[in-house]
């Protein structure tokens, strides 16, 4: 699944509203300041808050990476080599004004002429691949799990996890209705769909019911525009009905469009040459993690990338819903067979029926000297207690490849909420924190969005190993994971972390105890290239 944010569309404005109708109450943890650090109390402006991930901790006080210290004190005059850096995702568009120019566009593949020129089994593959074909919706894999029946392995624990995300989404979908039928009495009352603050408040009725609906969108409208307030409730209504009709559905068949056999790696000629999808919309996860690895610098458009000397080859392998274990395998071989130095991972999910599949690839990207950076999931979990599909490491074996950095997200306050809410941690399980709160990158058809999760964590520190790679291009695969584990910042801070915000030392939340910084990776891969 594209481990964005966990799916709490709403508000505080009107998770504040729905609390006075009888929804559930929500409780902030205490915020304390601990840090050995002046905390910003003025909040960052737009143009700061859009490339945050770049600053600098001590300069700006905010943990960003010091991506643009790297560039003005370390990199400037430099001439860096090209490297590719794979995005298995749920697709890119490559035509985005923002990152036309940095897509990788397969040397050996003459375009169109439906022939496989590089005999690499992929026809008119010039940009990437496309593994999921015209599908975009999908089960989750817990729901793959009960369709096939009691005999299934993990059966009984994915029944009751089904069920109970069932019995969950009810709610939401009570509030969503709710909220529907309380727009729709304004609508109705004001004969019109576009409505102000001021308008609602003017509403004169004993109606009760659409006393109620005044009530809510007075508050809602007190914390937003109408046209937020729209976009937000799609996202809310795109989330329960995909919940309802795809994820969850036992009944639904997401891959019956593909034509392959799922279950069986042996059956690879599948898929397209279409890296964006059937839906341009549908790709806005893979775009947006693109975006942050390589969206051009300075040019006034949108975000920063972290590399400017970055190919992005697209694979296209993670659907709306969990991806299958066979597109993921396949998808690494295929950038690392195609030149991939670095390839993203922004997906993840709690289930996995042929883990080994991708096991065996991660082991051969390894061999082929490539890193793989993947996003820790936004669960709020401790990866030390709960697996997480892909990882280095399950039920805390010793790590079986050496080649994978596993990422937590940080948000732009430095302090004791500096690790997103959201996000998995792991004394032995995580590796390190990066930028994953209120990032700012390219989103389809030439718009950027901010976007939040360890999905955007996981591109910042990909765009430092691809840094690394592109300026040291001696040193390994796993000696730029050991650079960007030891550069890292370290920080003795109280941190708030779980689902029950729960204090710990940020020392143990990961296994280097430290956030990303660009500018301490390049000084030591300098050393380490010297030696």
């Amino acid at each position: 699944m594209k481990i964005q944010f966990k799916p709490l569309f709403l508000s505080a404005a009107i998770a504040l509203a729905l609390t006075g109708c009888g929804s559930a109450k929500m409780v902030s943890a205490p915020v304390e300041s601990i840090d050995k650090m002046p905390l910003k109390t003025t909040p960052l402006a737009e143009k700061d808050l859009q490339r945050w991930s770049h600053l600098d901790l001590v300069k700006d006080t905010v943990p960003g990476m010091s991506v643009d210290k790297a560039y003005t004190e370390l990199l400037k005059g430099k001439k860096g080599t090209k490297v590719i850096v794979g995005i298995v995702d749920s697709g890119v568009d490559i035509n985005h004004e923002d990152l036309k120019a940095v897509i990788w566009t397969n040397p050996k593949e003459i375009a169109g002429n439906k022939i496989d020129d590089d005999k690499n089994g992929y026809v008119d593959d010039i940009h990437g691949w496309n593994f999921l074909g015209d599908a975009v919706h999908e089960q989750l894999e817990m729901t793959r799990i009960v369709k096939k029946g009691p005999s299934t392995p993990e059966y009984a624990k994915a029944k009751a996890k089904l069920d109970e995300e069932i019995q969950g989404l009810q709610g939401n979908k009570q509030q969503l209705d709710m909220i529907l039928n309380a727009e729709k009495a304004i609508k109705t009352h004001l004969k019109k769909d576009n409505f102000t603050l001021e308008e609602v408040k003017k509403i004169e009725t004993t109606d009760k019911s659409l006393l109620q609906a005044k009530a809510m969108f007075s508050q809602f409208l007190t914390g937003m525009t109408k046209v937020e307030f729209d976009k937000e409730i799609e996202g809310f209504k795109d989330h329960v009905y995909g919940q309802l009709n795809y994820n969850l559905n036992v009944d639904f068949d997401g891959r019956k469009i593909v034509g392959d056999n799922p279950n069986d790696l042996t059956d690879t000629k599948y898929g397209n040459n279409n890296v964006v999808g059937p839906e341009p919309k549908e790709a806005k996860h893979g775009t947006h993690v693109a975006g942050i690895v390589a969206q051009v610098r300075g040019n006034k458009k949108g975000g920063d990338g972290v590399a400017s000397t970055v190919a992005i080859m697209a694979v296209r392998a993670v659907p709306n819903g969990d991806e299958y274990d066979k597109d993921i395998a396949l998808g690494i071989r295929y950038a690392v067979d195609n030149g991939a130095k670095v390839i993203n991972g922004s997906f993840g999910k709690y289930f996995s029926q042929n883990k080994e599949w991708v096991i065996d690839a991660i082991k051969y990207a390894e061999s082929k000297d490539v890193l793989l950076v993947i996003a820790a999931g936004n669960e709020s979990f401790d990866l030390d207690v709960t697996n997480k599909y892909p990882n280095d490491t399950y039920d805390n074996s010793p790590e079986f490849a050496k080649n994978v950095l596993i990422i937590g997200a940080l948000s732009p306050e430095y302090g004791s909420k500096m690790v997103a809410g959201f996000s998995n941690y792991g004394k032995n399980n995580v590796d390190i924190f990066s930028p994953g709160d209120k990032i700012y990158a390219t989103t389809p058809l030439n718009t950027y969005e901010y976007l939040q999760g360890t999905s955007m964590a996981s591109p910042n520190v990909a765009g430092v190993a691809a840094l690394v790679r592109s300026y040291y291009p001696s040193l390994t695969a796993v000696q730029v994971k050991q650079v960007i584990m030891e550069s890292g910042t370290s920080l003795t801070n109280t941190v708030s972390i779980g689902e029950d915000k729960h204090k710990a030392g940020f020392a143990d939340v990961s296994k280097s105890g430290k956030i990303v910084n660009a500018y301490n990776a390049l000084l030591l891969a300098e050393k380490m290239a010297k030696k």
